[in-house]
C-alpha cells in the first residue's frame, strides 16, 4: 500500500478556503489571524474545557429541548401555559390562535421533549409545563433580548 498522508485540520481549512476563492473568484473571508498557529496556547484552560462539557448524548439532548423551544407557536403554548397553568387543548388554541390540530401536533413535540406533561379527563386532553426550570430558562432568556434590545426595565 501506498505512504498515508497525514492532513491537519489547519491543511484542511488552508485548502478549503483557497478552493473557495478559486470558485468565486472571490477573495477570502478568513484573515491570516484567525488560524491558529500552535495547537494548544493554554493546556490548562482546555483540560478545564473538555472536564465541563456535556457527553455527546446529553448535549444532542439538550439540543432538541431548545430547538422545541425555537418555534414561535410553540413558544406561545409554553407561555400560556406558564402565565394560566393546566390548559385543554382546545383553550390554548383559542389562546395563540391557531387550530386544535396545529396546536395538538405543537403540544406534542412539546411532550417528546419533556417541556409539557399531559393527563386524559374522559376525552379531553389537558396540558401543563413538566418543572420549574422551563419559566427561569425562559425568563432568563427574555431578559437576555430584552436586554439585547434595549428594551430593559
Amino acid at each position: 500500500m501506498g505512504e498515508m498522508l497525514r492532513v491537519t485540520y489547519e491543511d484542511m481549512f488552508i485548502r478549503y478556503d483557497i478552493m473557495i476563492v478559486m470558485l468565486t473568484n472571490k477573495p477570502s473571508s478568513v484573515s491570516a489571524g484567525d488560524v491558529c498557529e500552535v495547537r494548544m496556547i493554554h493546556p490548562d484552560r482546555v483540560g478545564l474545557a473538555r472536564e465541563s462539557l456535556l457527553d455527546p448524548e446529553d448535549a444532542a439532548l439538550l439540543a432538541d429541548r431548545f430547538k422545541s423551544l425555537s418555534d414561535p407557536g410553540r413558544l406561545g403554548i409554553i407561555y400560556a401555559l406558564l402565565e394560566a397553568g393546566e390548559m385543554c387543548v382546545c383553550d390554548l388554541a383559542a389562546v395563540v390562535d391557531a387550530s386544535e390540530s396545529a396546536t395538538s401536533h405543537r403540544l406534542r413535540h412539546l411532550r417528546m421533549a419533556g417541556l409539557v406533561r399531559s393527563r386524559k379527563a374522559g376525552r379531553t386532553a389537558y396540558y401543563r409545563i413538566a418543572d420549574t426550570h422551563v419559566r427561569l430558562l425562559l425568563d432568563v432568556a427574555v431578559e437576555h433580548y430584552l436586554h439585547d434590545h434595549g428594551n430593559a426595565p
